[in-house]
């Protein structure tokens, strides 16, 4: 996949933002980030590289937090050839929804996709920054124009149900963001979009499925340490993180 990004390789540049912002996952917390310069994009072996230390894509934002009172968000990784598929509750999560289908296609624009996307933020994050929904916000957010950019595409016969962004890197699959059918609750389909990327990881003979951060006292990230074993990048080095963490 050297062609993968339509960038060369090149020198990046690192920036900072002036002033701090309200954190997302902690409250009474001030965050920041380090980023790349959007004039000098990076390369797909770049952009992998870059994973490794604990950088993150959001549309065409490389990023990485740099708070200057806190390390709480550590990037977190799956080890997708031995994530047991078939223990008791993940092999319940797929019996259940062994009749649906999935593909990965090319990241690109669709009404289906989008009305999707609106229906799961109003209805689970009507409180956050993705609120209220718009297709210019959604274009710019998930629909990337780099060959590695995909779409986890989870159809109940023709139905579109579940979308999991991904981006294939020379060592693994990064979850982008996940939305879902909220009326759907009962199929666990966030869940189940991270047993499939491990599937097909496995099939691309991957060793790592990367999950974003994880951060140990926000209850939003705290499902990830169900996809074991889990491995956290500590700002030097990748380290297992038990279940019971």
């Amino acid at each position: 996949m050297d062609d993968a990004n339509p960038h060369s390789a090149q020198q990046i540049k690192l920036l900072t933002l002036s002033e701090d912002h309200a954190c997302s996952y902690l409250p009474n917390h001030k965050a920041n980030s380090v980023f790349l310069d959007h004039q000098t994009p990076p390369s797909w072996q770049q952009y992998s590289q870059l994973t490794r230390i604990g950088f993150r894509r959001s549309g065409d934002h490389f990023y990485r937090p740099h708070c200057k009172q806190c390390d709480a968000c550590m990037s977190c990784r799956v080890r997708t050839q031995e994530i047991n598929l078939d223990s008791k509750r993940f092999k319940r999560i797929l019996n259940r929804n062994k009749h649906l289908s999935y593909t990965l296609t090319q990241s690109t624009y669709t009404q289906e996709h989008y009305s999707l996307y609106e229906k799961y933020i109003n209805a689970r994050h009507s409180d956050g920054d993705m609120y209220p929904p718009s297709q210019e916000q959604y274009q710019n957010f998930l629909v990337y124009p780099a060959k590695y950019s995909y779409f986890l595409e989870i159809r109940d016969q023709e139905r579109l149900i579940a979308c999991c962004v991904t981006d294939a890197l020379d060592d693994g699959l990064s979850a982008i963001y996940t939305y879902f059918d909220p009326d759907l609750e009962k199929s666990s389909l966030g869940s189940l979009a991270v047993l499939l990327l491990c599937k097909v990881g496995r099939e691309m003979n991957l060793p790592y499925i990367y999950l974003g951060y994880w951060i140990k006292n926000s209850q939003k990230m705290h499902y990830k340490v169900q996809f074991q074993p889990l491995e956290i990048f500590n700002g030097d080095n990748w380290q297992s993180l038990p279940a019971q963490a």
